[in-house]
């Protein structure tokens, strides 16, 4: 088992276990704890394995030409493990299950649009701090990714859920259903609306940085070698 899978599946454990945590005790502060859970793991894992934790910024950063095609299946298989695993923890410290879910007076169009918006700009900035070769070497990285997810989370979180992840979206959903009987049935927005972002990222990425598009070799992750 490769490390930069091992890497994946706990830098998105603890991004959906400190999402679980936080909605279950209510805090308005959530989304400040879920983009800063999601800084320090992605400061702990992005020399590893690009520290994705998320399977729209996987085909993203694939789609850039930075992740080889035989890992893409992997990363993401990793990330929704990490994410059941994570959700049934957290229903074990709680007694509470969650999944997102479009907010009351949110129409489906409007939560998927939010969850669309959200995730191109995830993807957007993750392209840009973390693979571009005129921001190579900085150190800003995780707080760019992570303030991006705050802010999607404050501004967009009430209207969609604020999943930006398919795994945030579908792991919990599936530990949910399981303990809690709950409905799988809306989970489709949460993996139409980030794929569709990182899609539309990736394209807008090639079109900013004319030079790096034209490298299109795939790199292996750090952890390859190990």
């Amino acid at each position: 088992m490769r490390i930069t899978y091992i890497t994946e599946f706990v830098g998105t454990f603890f991004l959906v276990l400190t999402i679980g945590l936080v909605v279950a005790s209510g805090t308005a502060l959530a989304p400040v704890a879920i983009g800063s859970a999601l800084m320090v793991m992605v400061y702990m894992g992005g020399h590893i394995s690009g520290a994705h934790y998320n399977p729209a910024v996987t085909l993203a950063v694939w789609m850039r030409g930075k992740l080889e095609t035989k890992h893409v299946a992997p990363y993401m298989i990793f990330q929704l493990l990490g994410a059941i695993v994570a959700a049934y923890t957290s229903y074990f410290l709680t007694g509470k299950s969650f999944a997102p879910a479009p907010g009351a007076s949110s129409s489906i169009v409007q939560a998927l649009l939010i969850e669309v918006l959200f995730t191109f700009a995830l993807a957007l900035v993750v392209l840009n701090v973390a693979t571009s070769r005129q921001t190579t070497g900085n150190s800003f990285y995780g707080l760019a990714i992570g303030f991006t997810v705050l802010t999607g989370a404050f501004a967009g979180g009430g209207i969609s859920g604020g999943a930006f992840n398919p795994a945030v979206g579908i792991g919990p959903a599936i530990v949910n259903m399981m303990v809690a009987g709950g409905s799988f049935a809306q989970s489709w927005i949460y993996l139409a609306g980030p794929f569709v972002g990182a899609i539309a990222a990736a394209l807008l990425f090639r079109a900013q940085n004319p030079e790096d598009a034209e490298q299109s070799i795939p790199a292996a992750p750090a952890g390859e070698k190990l």
